[in-house]
């Protein structure tokens, strides 16, 4: 018995459409994220300068940097990305300069991340 190549494709196509992760899974993302962000610069604002001249005492406050660093950048792509479906959705077609707006969109606010490390 063969399956016909029409119902082969359907199914394919049904099994591979893309799934939209669930609503809350941002907000816990975004929240594990702030938590690390705000962990390491508890971390980092506990060392005092004079431990730091042996380099043994580095890795601690090195992970807390490149953890701070990473955490803001996922939370800068999360909310650049959660701007982006609202403006998608408000407009169905972005134009030409889309790719140079979200391009701004996540420097600004990596930028503005950036300035402000230890804000809660």
């Amino acid at each position: 018995m063969t399956m016909p190549v029409a119902d082969i494709e359907r199914l394919l196509r049904d099994a591979l459409s893309p799934v939209d992760p669930p609503e809350r899974l941002g907000t816990r993302v975004e929240q594990t994220l702030r938590s690390l962000s705000e962990l390491a610069a508890d971390e980092l604002e506990s060392w005092e300068l004079a431990a730091m001249r042996d380099p043994r005492n580095w890795i601690r406050p090195a992970v807390a940097v490149g953890v701070s660093g990473a955490a803001g950048a996922g939370l800068a792509v999360i909310g650049w990305r959660q701007r982006r479906r609202q403006r998608d959705r408000r407009s169905a077609g972005a134009g030409a300069d889309g790719l140079d707006r979200a391009v701004a969109d996540l420097a600004d606010a990596l930028r503005r991340r950036l300035q402000r490390p230890h804000e809660r």
